[in-house]
């Protein structure tokens, strides 16, 4: 009887939460490269929903619509990492951006411009623009990926919330926000838009007045001065 009643129970949790989960798949993926299959992501999001209620523990202080939250946006980004569609010559090519990127902000003592990296990976204008627009096809980074060294450690969101986690996570957070007040206007506003109001590329290229395309390069350019900054401090 015990059994019955608890799997009611959890059928009536998931009924709950499952437009939470629609939300964040839909929320996700009009962030992503063309392709990502939005059921996909909201099946790998109910994952995250029924191991969320397996694990709640009411006695870490944390409401369980937080923690459901949590766990179903890792499983979403979880499910995205797995695919690893970056092809290995893009990958080579986005961490000698990064080097390249990072040394001419020492050299300079300043933001490069887009001609200076271009020339010191020994690139046209047009090529370069090519390749961020291929670094940003594999770039899934909500705010706290752009935490990780070369995105290979990334801040896990399965961790309870612990106020040790908690306070990691704001450390973290501080750290980033430091590194976006260095980067040029366009590209922090571009930053804000995106991680902070959600908007999606279309809208954001009518705020800077460019295209999408174009808003695809300037992000990948920003991600790798914040990867530059973040690894230098």
């Amino acid at each position: 009887m015990y059994t019955a009643q608890g799997k009611l129970e959890q059928h009536s949790q998931i009924e709950a939460y499952l437009p939470m989960v629609r939300r964040q798949a839909l929320a996700l993926q009009v962030r992503l490269p063309a392709g990502v299959d939005t059921d996909d992501l909201i099946q790998a999001g109910m994952v995250g929903l029924i191991e969320a209620l397996g694990r709640y523990d009411a006695s870490q202080g944390t409401q369980l619509a937080t923690f459901a939250s949590q766990r179903v946006r890792g499983a979403m980004l979880d499910e995205l990492r797995s695919r690893d569609w970056l092809p290995r010559s893009v990958r080579r090519q986005a961490r000698a951006v990064d080097e390249a990127t990072r040394e001419l902000q020492q050299q300079l003592g300043r933001p490069a411009e887009e001609h200076e990296i271009a020339a010191a990976l020994d690139m046209d204008a047009v090529t370069y623009r090519q390749l961020l627009g291929d670094i940003n096809n594999g770039l899934l980074m909500p705010f706290e990926e752009l935490l990780a060294e070369g995105g290979e450690h990334h801040f896990s969101e399965h961790v309870s919330a612990t106020p040790l986690a908690e306070l990691i996570q704001d450390e973290r957070r501080e750290s980033l926000v430091e590194a976006i007040a260095e980067l040029p206007e366009r590209e922090k506003l571009l930053m804000a838009l995106y991680y902070q109001e959600e908007l999606n590329l279309k809208e954001i290229g009518a705020v800077l007045g460019v295209s999408e395309s174009r808003v695809c390069q300037l992000h990948s350019q920003a991600v790798s001065r914040l990867r530059g900054w973040l690894s230098e401090h």
